[in-house]
């Protein structure tokens, strides 16, 4: 068996300030997939193995998973968790204007029990709205305490080069960001476009779906294996030829590490320059335990990674 050295147990994001387990909770399956008790037991799993990101959306289902989050963030040392949520795309408050970001602030406050979120993030870029009336709606809320820092969500490289310059021009607080999608099946857009920006203005970056909505922890080989709920029939566009060498490789590279290929395929995503943490899904306690082992982070050596890049290439 190959020897992996253990990453750090905490990583800057970016110039923020903030440092966090490298493994964020995707708070989008809370409230549909997962459920009120289910929700409260992933949480709980999540902070005794060590984890301080919680990644959620004001709109995730319909808003419930905040709540949930909320009525279990109460009930802990505020402090010791980094929390993330995105405005944009709730109903109440959608776009990205003035009126909506405050509205949904404070909607997303009151949800999840706090007097702060530590990273705000714009859900898209919705152009029907000047960035620099975007901008300024955020600066006004770090001025005031309710948000310490902005992030772009599912932003191309030019749309997030616009942000930064504008902010710059404005001398107000800049994106400091980037949340992304990224996963061995997810590479273009991400390798392309965002990473490029995030090396130049020195950006953190949280990596969504780095299982590629399941596919890569090996739940779906074939098109009959369904997914268990609606948010994870994705994965389904990435069975076939592609994917089963994707798959192929990652259990060639679980036998080395003997870790399984969730967290192998997750590691990959981890190796790679500017990804401060990755954003995972698990729907119960079982789920997250069979991802993260309490504070132990396995990294692949020079030849694993190099051998997943050229497959998935």
């Amino acid at each position: 068996m190959t020897t992996i050295a253990e990453a750090p147990l905490r990583r800057s994001i970016g110039p923020t300030g903030l440092s966090v387990y490298p493994y964020g909770i995707d708070g989008s399956v809370f409230g549909w997939s997962a459920g009120y008790d289910a929700t409260i037991e992933v949480l709980s799993e999540f902070a005794a193995a060590g984890g301080t990101l919680i990644s959620t959306a004001d709109h995730y289902a319909g808003g419930r998973s905040e709540i949930m989050i909320g009525a279990w963030l109460e009930r802990q040392h505020r402090a010791d968790f980094v929390v993330a949520t995105k405005v944009g795309r709730h109903p109440d408050a959608p776009g990205l204007s003035a009126r909506s970001i405050k509205d949904g602030v404070d909607a997303s406050l009151e949800r999840l029990r706090t007097d702060y979120i530590d990273i705000l993030s714009f859900d898209g870029e919705h152009p029907e709205t000047p960035l620099e009336e975007s901008l300024t709606a955020v600066a006004e809320l770090i001025a005031r305490g309710s948000v310490g820092h902005l992030a772009l969500a599912a932003y191309s490289g030019k749309r997030a080069v616009e942000a930064m310059q504008t902010a710059t021009r404005l001398g107000i607080p800049a994106p400091e960001v980037l949340v992304a999608e990224y996963s061995l099946m997810e590479r273009s857009v991400y390798e392309g476009e965002v990473a490029p920006v995030a090396e130049g203005y020195e950006l953190g970056v949280i990596a969504r779906l780095p299982l590629a909505s399941g596919y890569l922890r090996g739940d779906f080989r074939t098109r009959e294996d369904l997914p268990s709920s609606p948010m994870f029939a994705a994965a389904l566009r990435y069975v076939g030829r592609r994917g089963n060498r994707a798959l192929a490789a990652l259990e060639e590279v679980s036998h080395e590490v003997g870790e399984n290929i969730g967290r192998v395929a997750i590691a990959w995503v981890l190796s790679k320059a500017q990804i401060s943490a990755v954003a995972i899904r698990a729907k119960d306690g079982a789920q997250l335990l069979d991802l993260i082992e309490g504070a132990r982070l396995p990294l692949l050596n020079r030849q694993q990674i190099a051998h997943l890049d050229r497959v998935t290439a």
